[in-house]
């Protein structure tokens, strides 16, 4: 099982990605940019032109999970881009984009601490 807190590192893969790619076609777009590496413990995010769809590529240090999410209605806040590139992003990131949210939120609330007297 797959527990995203313990992932190194999450990067989502700018633009738009023909999905129909498996775990191979995956790993060698991710050969292509600069300073990755398929098996580098790091979790690779991919969406299809209509970003309705999502998949992900992690390599777990004995085989790759290949990760599947299709949306029934809606669309992800992905990054368009004309180019392939990668941008490094949070856990809090990634659940803001899987729940349907854009990765960069105007606000956020920190934590208050409460003082006991």
């Amino acid at each position: 099982m797959i527990r995203f807190d313990d992932i190194k590192e999450v990067y989502l893969v700018k633009g738009a990605t023909d999905l129909r790619k498996g775990i191979d076609g995956y790993a060698s777009l991710i050969n292509t940019l600069p300073g990755h590496s398929p098996t580098d413990h790091s979790l690779y995010l991919f969406c299809n032109r209509d970003r309705t769809k999502l998949k992900c590529l992690y390599y777990d240090g004995t085989g790759f999970w290949l990760l599947y999410k299709r949306l029934n209605s809606g669309h992800f806040k992905w990054i368009r881009s004309d180019t392939t590139e990668s941008l490094s992003i949070t856990h809090q990131q990634l659940n803001w984009l899987l729940e349907g949210l854009k990765i960069e939120q105007k606000y956020s609330f920190k934590k208050e601490e409460k003082a006991f007297i």
